[in-house]
């Protein structure tokens, strides 16, 4: 079992979730987040200030998988998230975590039967 974690732009929201059920994942939690990384975020000048770096908008998306759906979720998260063939700099990360256990509360179920 992995966590995926990914951070997009809040603009590649719904083409990423198409894309995740045409690989037929279709559980998820969406969180709204700000932060930075190669963009440096934006400058702005408020009131004649010194300069200071504002967060820039993000989507992160958590999404448990069994290891048969990891590969595909990768996928159609770098394919549907992407800005053009090429990408560009702040389409976002993708993180994969191991998962050592997932419980259902309404069941009990544990492991990839909870997933």
């Amino acid at each position: 079992m992995k966590l995926i974690i990914a951070i997009i732009q809040p603009n590649r929201l719904e083409a990423v979730k198409d894309a995740l059920t045409e690989v037929e994942v279709f559980r998820l939690t969406v969180v709204d987040c700000q932060g930075f990384g190669r963009q440096k975020g934006q400058l702005g000048i408020y009131r004649s200030q010194e300069p200071s770096v504002n967060l820039l908008r993000k989507v992160q998306l958590q999404i448990a998988v069994n290891e048969d759906f990891v590969e595909p979720t990768i996928q159609a998260i770098m394919s549907a998230a992407r800005s053009g063939d090429k990408g560009q700099i702040g389409d976002g990360k993708i993180f994969v975590l191991p998962m050592d256990d997932c419980i259902r509360i309404r069941t009990g179920e544990r492991g990839s039967d909870a997933i």
